[in-house]
C-alpha cells in the first residue's frame, strides 16, 4: 500500500492523522456521561420528593458539587465533539467556520452558565427552613 498518488500528496489529500483521537475522546465521554448521570439519577431518587432544601443542601454538598461540574463539562464537550463532525460533514463553504465558532461559543457559554450555577449553590450560606431551625 502507498501513500497516494503524487497529486494527492500534493494538494494535501488523505488522512489528517486526527480521526482517532476525535473518535476515542468521543467515546470516552459518553462513558463518563453515563457514569455521571446515573451517580445524579440515583442521588436525586434518593432524596424526598418536593423538597426544595433537601436539593439545595445535596447539591451543595461539596463531592456532589463537582460530580456536577464534571458532568456539565463530559455533557457539553461531547455535545461539541457530535455536532462538529455534523458540521464539518453537511456544511460547506464560508458558513462551516461561522457554525463552528457559534458553537464553540455555544459550548463555552453553556458549561460556564451551569458551572456558575453550582457553584453559586455549592457556595451560599446555609439559611434555616421553614420552621427556623
Amino acid at each position: 500500500m502507498g501513500d497516494g498518488t503524487q497529486l494527492g500528496k500534493v494538494r494535501g489529500l488523505g488522512s489528517a492523522k486526527h480521526g482517532s483521537h476525535h473518535w476515542l475522546q468521543q467515546r470516552l465521554t459518553a462513558l463518563g456521561n453515563i457514569l455521571l448521570v446515573g451517580f445524579l439519577f440515583v442521588s436525586l431518587i434518593r432524596l424526598p420528593l418536593g423538597d426544595h432544601g433537601a436539593v439545595l443542601r445535596w447539591a451543595a454538598n461539596p463531592l456532589v458539587a463537582v460530580a456536577l461540574v464534571l458532568l456539565l463539562v463530559s455533557v457539553f464537550w461531547h455535545l461539541r465533539l457530535g455536532l462538529q463532525v455534523l458540521i464539518e460533514d453537511y456544511v460547506h463553504g464560508p458558513m462551516r467556520l461561522l457554525a463552528l465558532v457559534l458553537l464553540n461559543f455555544y459550548v463555552a457559554g453553556g458549561a460556564a452558565y451551569g458551572i456558575f450555577a453550582i457553584a453559586r449553590i455549592a457556595l451560599a450560606p446555609v439559611t434555616a427552613g421553614p420552621g427556623g431551625v
